[in-house]
């Protein structure tokens, strides 16, 4: 089952490319699964949550932070992004308003132009 947020097979096809191998070329225990893996990793970074606070059914979050570290070390995560920032899919888009503002000359500040009775609000 797909969960809110969880990448499409449409993604999934453009990203699993640039994974790494599932097997270790040296043998060891072969990774869980790398979209599940994908999908924590990106589920953490969306919600900003502590990696602790991981949910269960996406498994251990220790594995899924060796996951994102080792994707780090090996640069692939820019990789990733210089390959979907080509052409960018504009069906979601968020902008954090609360960095947003306005300088103060813009309001109509000592000095501005707007009379008081109109930059009431």
């Amino acid at each position: 089952m797909r969960r809110r947020y969880e990448i499409s097979d449409e993604e999934w096809n453009v990203i699993e490319p640039f994974l790494p191998p599932t097997r270790k070329p040296q043998g060891g225990r072969p990774p869980k699964d790398r979209r599940q893996m994908l999908n924590a990793v990106l589920w953490i970074a969306r919600t900003g949550a502590p990696w602790r606070d991981f949910p269960a059914y996406y498994g251990s979050w220790s594995s899924a932070y060796s996951f994102f570290w080792r994707l780090q070390k090996a640069g692939i995560w820019d990789i990733i992004l210089d390959h979907v920032s080509i052409e960018p899919d504009w069906s979601q888009v968020m902008i954090d308003t609360t960095v947003v503002r306005v300088h103060q000359h813009g309001l109509g500040a000592k000095g501005g132009k707007l009379s008081k009775q109109s930059s009431r609000f």
